[in-house]
């Protein structure tokens, strides 16, 4: 079962712009990566970034290798959503012939982290910024801590709530793999029950940090 844990960040105004400016930085070089997608059809993650990440680190020397790579991602990810989901409106199989659209991100696009930009001891958790680490105190309640050492990560993301707080979504796998062992199994059983189960479909077709702008 996927289920997340959502965490908003009690930030201070500077922790709020710095956040702000992260989100703007990322959405740069997804807009940068946007064009070459839109040119050669290609949203493979691994073929992105094997064509381009050489290229971004080197415009973008100010987000770092991995912060790079989650764009990367990013990209790949939307590209996905909208052009591979059968129901979208530009999909590829109601494009046909059509040239392929171009997208563009907003700056209230989500940013993605992963366990080397953004990591957790205790209750202490440490993300990625511009301008260094920023640090914050998790108030999660001890069943959720637990869960994370516990159940599988599939994705972490940062994003502006519509009351312009931040709040990070963890995205987790409760699922009881064979190889965890019988005490781990019983509190993933316990605490799976805990949390909301996410829909197959969670996300709108078109989301809205993306606009799509149709080749003429």
């Amino acid at each position: 079962m996927n289920s997340i844990i959502r965490v908003p960040l009690n930030t201070t105004p500077e922790q709020f712009e710095r956040l702000l400016a992260l989100q703007a930085a990322f959405a740069e070089v997804c807009n940068a990566l946007a064009p070459e997608v839109q040119k050669s059809k290609v949203w493979n993650r691994v073929a992105l970034h094997h064509l381009h990440y050489r290229n971004l680190r080197e415009k973008f020397p100010a987000l770092g290798s991995q912060m790079i790579c989650n764009a990367i991602y990013a990209v790949s990810r939307t590209s996905r959503l909208v052009f591979q989901t059968p129901a979208s409106p530009f999909s590829l199989a109601k494009l046909g012939t059509k040239p392929l659209p171009l997208l563009n991100f907003a700056n209230s696009c989500p940013v993605y982290f992963d366990r080397h930009t953004l990591s957790i001891k205790g209750t202490q958790l440490s993300l990625f910024t511009l301008d260094g680490r920023m640090h914050f105190e998790l108030t999660l309640p001890e069943e959720q801590l637990q869960l994370f050492k516990v159940a599988k990560l599939r994705e972490i993301s940062l994003t502006r709530r519509v009351d312009n707080l931040f709040e990070l979504s963890f995205w987790l796998d409760t699922t009881v793999q064979p190889q965890i062992v019988a005490s781990q199994a019983a509190v993933l059983a316990q605490l799976a029950g805990q949390l909301a189960e996410v829909p197959a479909v969670s996300l709108p077709l078109i989301p809205d940090y993306v606009s799509v702008e149709v080749a003429i």
